[in-house]
């Protein structure tokens, strides 16, 4: 049983779950996936094609034929973890394929490790696909290597990620993800509803909907209509979040910019009825005017706070996640300050933070002043101590509660729980340490919480 860490990196998803499953002399493949939630559901559909081609998944080096590095260029340092990725998987296997965000640099790539098989970018799986045949080609067994009917998953199966679209159209100066996966690029709501449908009834209990921007969803179709069961529906957030809440399952919305359409998603998390849950992961990244400025943000620090008292006086449940910069070029004391008495007055839910970085490409590398790394590093420290101050209080305050949770994962010790105010590893715990001998993994049980830490909770079942 651990509890959770209070410095999680925001780029990052869930480690993933590779199965093991193969039949002898089939070929098989071995993945390495780096970085957020979108470049997960990436991996899994890489997988999943190369499953229906006849390909085995190894779960280790030793046991692949090749592997493909699906890589993060988030920051430096996420540049420098994927290297460092690179060149294990070239050791321990040595036939290596590349793709991902850093894929988009292939020149930078091959500086450092130039006998790789192949690079491509993000969400390019056709070029993956055929890099995979030049290494290893296909031996497929029709009549045993048939393709599960919800595909090839690497989270557990109780939850799961829904990509909803591609690319982002800001232009945030310390952000280089839109030269890496363009701009937005929308998928048709018919077609994501769809796929939510078919992964409930595959038996998923949580759905997790991520993109770049997630409320500018369907912007880009101008919000065309799509016909949806025994009617329409629009390529729109608001309308998305409706369907999806009728599923049957929770759905955890992530990545959500404060634009004033956000105001309709509340009353569907007030809805008792409704699947959405009362939760908004919003990348507010800073409070101060003028530091929101020279990022280029969309957002403005005191509008803000109104809108979330707004929210919070049509859904008092509601749980509020966001990231933030410490340190980003240029940051006075002063403007720091602003930031810990933003905290104060809006009293986030969950938070994470990380010092500013300069990444290759980025516009915010040419702004003057840059902050010294001892610096950042305090104000780090700062921050971090009002966000836990924080959440301590507001989980002590929930203890006496009854609440709905789910099972996450068992062991001899207890049951790893999380609320609906916790998304899988980037929050808090649960955790239920008697009387959880006949809990499955996957249940959403009631309790009552008798104990809280510093990120966690403790349980008891409710009977």
């Amino acid at each position: 049983m651990t509890q959770n860490p209070p410095s999680l990196r925001p780029d990052l998803a869930p480690s993933a779950k590779l199965p093991d499953a193969a039949r002898p002399g089939q070929p098989r493949i071995g993945m390495v996936s780096l970085g957020c939630p979108k470049a997960l559901v990436d991996s899994e559909r890489i997988l999943t094609r190369l499953r229906a081609e006849g390909y085995g998944i190894s779960p280790d080096y030793n046991g692949a034929d090749a592997v493909v590095v699906n890589t993060c260029g988030f920051l430096d340092s996420a540049k420098a973890e994927s290297l460092d990725a690179i060149g294990e998987a070239l050791q321990e296997n040595g036939k290596v394929i590349v793709t991902g965000c850093l894929g988009a640099e292939p020149d930078y790539i091959r500086e450092h490790h130039p006998n790789i098989l192949a690079v491509t970018g993000p969400h390019q799986y056709e070029q993956v696909l055929d890099a995979v045949h030049s290494a290893v080609p296909p031996s497929p067994d029709p009549f045993v290597d048939l393709l599960p009917a919800s595909g090839v998953s690497l989270t557990p199966r109780h939850y799961s990620y829904l990509k909803i679209s591609e690319g982002c159209n800001h232009k945030c100066k310390f952000c280089i993800i839109p030269d890496m996966r363009g701009r937005l690029a929308s998928r048709p709501a018919h077609a994501v509803l769809r796929e939510a449908e078919k992964l409930v009834e595959n038996g998923v209990k949580e759905l997790l909907v991520i993109s770049q921007d997630t409320s500018a969803y369907g912007l880009d179709r101008k919000y065309d209509v799509n016909p949806w069961k025994d009617g329409e529906v629009r390529s729109h957030i608001t309308d998305l979040s409706r369907e999806m809440g009728k599923l049957g399952a929770w759905v955890r919305l992530h990545y959500v910019y404060p634009y004033p359409s956000v105001r309709e998603l509340i009353p569907l998390m007030a809805d008792p009825e409704n699947g959405i849950l009362p939760y908004l992961d919003i990348p507010f990244q800073h409070a101060h005017p003028d530091v929101l400025k020279r990022m280029a943000r969309p957002a403005a620090g005191a509008k803000t706070l109104d809108e979330i008292a707004a929210w919070r006086a049509q859904c008092p449940d509601i749980t509020l996640r966001s990231t933030f910069i410490v340190g980003y070029p240029g940051e006075t004391e002063e403007e720091f300050q602003t930031l810990l008495d933003w905290m104060d007055e809006a009293q986030l839910d969950r938070v994470g933070c990380f010092q500013y970085e300069n990444v290759d490409g980025a516009r915010s590398n040419a702004l003057p002043d840059h902050v010294p790394s001892e610096v950042k590093q305090e104000r780090w420290d700062r921050f971090m101590e009002k966000a836990q101050a924080i959440s301590e209080a507001k989980l002590e305050a929930k203890v006496g509660t009854r609440m709905d949770v789910i099972v996450d994962e068992i062991d001899e010790d207890a049951a790893t729980c999380r609320t609906k105010a916790d998304a899988p590893e980037i929050d808090g715990n649960l955790f239920i340490d008697e009387g959880f001998e006949n809990l499955s993994v996957g249940d959403i049980v009631s309790v009552t919480v008798d104990e809280a830490g510093e990120y966690d909770l403790w349980g008891v079942l409710d009977r």
